[in-house]
């Protein structure tokens, strides 16, 4: 009798650390992009993409149920996208990045953004062998939000405040919610970004360039 006790996720793990030691040596920053629908992903790495210009080479694997929608955008700013449809499941794996990568031309790239199907609960179980894992909370979700998605929030090393210039609009509590980010994340960069005036991009696309120069040594 053979008695199976390993985690489920094991197998995962071990692909996304084969994942981890390849984007390593292509000297490739990684950062996997998770929010719940609708929080401004694909907006945000548009304007980072095109707010980074010629000092990162951006290549964007992209993670839906269904439709291309979201590459067709971020291909619209020079940057290579693969689409990757999930179907029915929920999240991306470190084998379908392990598959899509393959349709990249990393020696080319200087930054990977994995665009996660928009769900804050099942991605947060699977490593994909990034270096960050970077966690938008828009300001139209209410501060409550890291508190009732614990997970995502927890393992989270940026958390970005998506949607600044509606703060006022919806009446944002922004002490609040950072307050709760802290909670939950005492180690996470928080960013308060919007795509729509730009504001909040320099600091961001600047640390970003930071962490791949990091990443290269």
């Amino acid at each position: 009798m053979l008695t199976l006790n390993q985690p489920v996720l094991d197998q995962n793990d071990r692909l996304a650390e084969r994942n981890r030691g390849y984007f390593k040596a292509k000297k490739l920053l990684v950062i996997n992009v998770l929010s719940s629908p609708g929080a401004g992903k694909t907006t945000l790495l548009q304007k980072t993409i095109t707010h980074l210009g010629k000092r990162l080479r951006a290549g964007v694997i992209v993670g839906d149920l269904e439709t291309d929608n979201d590459a067709k955008r971020l291909r619209a700013t020079g940057a290579p996208a693969v689409q990757i449809t999930t179907g029915t499941v929920c999240h991306l794996d470190a084998e379908m990045v392990a598959r899509a990568m393959g349709q990249l031309d990393l020696d080319h790239l200087d930054l990977l953004v994995i665009e996660n199907v928009g769900n804050l609960v099942c991605p947060a179980s699977y490593d994909l062998g990034e270096d960050l894992r970077v966690v938008l909370h828009s300001v139209t979700e209410g501060e409550d939000k890291p508190l009732k998605y614990p997970p995502i929030f927890s393992n989270a090393h940026v958390v970005i405040l998506s949607k600044m210039d509606l703060a006022a609009a919806t009446e944002f509590r922004r002490d609040e919610a950072v307050a709760n980010i802290r909670r939950l994340a005492p180690q996470a960069r928080i960013f308060e970004l919007s795509s729509k005036t730009g504001s909040g991009m320099d600091e961001w696309c600047d640390f970003l360039v930071q962490k791949q120069q990091d990443a290269a040594r």
